[in-house]
C-alpha cells in the first residue's frame, strides 16, 4: 500500500491528510452513507479527535468497519 497526500478543506481552510486509497475509498462510502461530503465527515473526526487528523480518519474507518457500517 503506498500513502497519498488528499487536499480537503476544514474549517475554511485547506489542508492535507496522507493515507492509503483504500482508506480514502472506504471514507468517501461512509460519507455518502451518511449523506455528507467527504469534507463534512472529515470536520466531524476532526472536532473530535485527540490524535494526528490521518491517524483519526484511519480509526474512524476501522471502527465503521468492525461495527458493520
Amino acid at each position: 500500500m503506498s500513502i497519498k497526500k488528499y487536499s480537503v478543506m476544514i474549517a475554511g481552510h485547506r489542508t492535507s491528510v496522507s493515507l492509503e486509497p483504500e482508506f480514502w475509498e472506504e471514507l468517501k462510502k461512509l460519507a455518502a452513507q451518511e449523506h455528507l461530503t467527504t469534507a463534512e465527515l472529515i470536520t466531524r473526526i476532526d472536532a473530535d479527535r485527540t490524535d494526528g487528523l490521518s491517524s483519526s480518519l484511519r480509526l474512524y474507518v476501522l471502527q465503521a468497519l468492525v461495527s458493520g457500517n
